[in-house]
């Protein structure tokens, strides 16, 4: 429940750092997602104080971190639209921060393992060579897919799709776990459902009319060339004073 509160950090930071113009459309739906996110889940665990702080402020942590990513990416002079380029250079940073935390925690355990390091036969360790190369595998592919949907779109429609994904676990828990849903579960999984589809429309609306412009490259006459580029006004103004 505490964790339905990031897109709500997220929005704020959003509007902070300019990257999002105050639409009270937009608030609608990001109260209807956090609030409908928020009555799915009631009742669903047990309160503690230390893990409440803890998610709090990671959800807090999470909008600064997806904000700035989306200011970093969508600064051109900056080169770093391109998802592989932001990895390059933030993963390793991100490693650091994990990997004491890895060491501190599990290292030992992990490394003393005879599926590891204390392996006595080969087949275990080609077994768990090959799930930690498919983890990674699909990390990296999660981290891609994360990087580029924030250079094209933007950070609150990241958070909405994780959401989205949220609520289909919890359905999955309800449909094979036998988890159980009240009624006020249900309702608070149709007023999520229809503050992400509202988002949609929302989207889709504005891409269409006054949200997005198409334009060619300099030089570039084949309509093959030419990219949607999501830029205001102002931007295509600027742009051609500058050429």
């Amino acid at each position: 429940m505490t964790k339905s509160s990031a897109v709500l950090f997220i929005l704020f930071f959003s509007l902070l750092f300019k990257l999002e113009e105050p639409n009270p459309f937009l608030i609608v739906v990001v109260l209807l997602i956090a609030g409908g996110l928020f009555m799915f889940t009631v009742k669903s665990t047990q309160f503690n104080l230390e893990g409440f702080i803890m998610v709090l402020l990671a959800s807090f942590i999470g909008g600064i971190r997806w904000t700035l990513t989306q200011l970093i990416m969508q600064k051109a002079e900056l080169g770093l639209q391109n998802p592989i380029d932001t990895m390059y250079h933030l993963q390793p940073l991100m490693f650091l921060g994990l990997f004491p935390l890895f060491v501190f925690n599990e290292g030992l355990n992990v490394g003393t393992t005879e599926k590891l390091f204390r392996v006595s036969e080969l087949h275990p360790l080609l077994y768990s060579l090959l799930t930690l190369f498919l983890g990674g595998l699909l990390a990296f592919g999660l981290g891609f897919s994360e990087f580029l949907l924030v250079s094209r779109t933007s950070s609150l429609t990241l958070s909405i799709a994780g959401i989205f994904k949220e609520v289909c676990t919890l359905l999955l828990a309800v449909e094979f776990m036998g988890d159980k849903m009240s009624t006020v579960n249900w309702l608070g999984f149709v007023v999520c459902l229809s503050g992400i589809l509202l988002h949609v429309g929302l989207k889709t609306y504005y891409s269409k009319g006054n949200g997005s412009t198409v334009r060619s490259l300099p030089g570039r006459e084949n309509a093959d060339m030419e990219l949607p580029l999501l830029i205001s006004r102002d931007d295509c103004s600027e742009a051609e004073d500058e050429g």
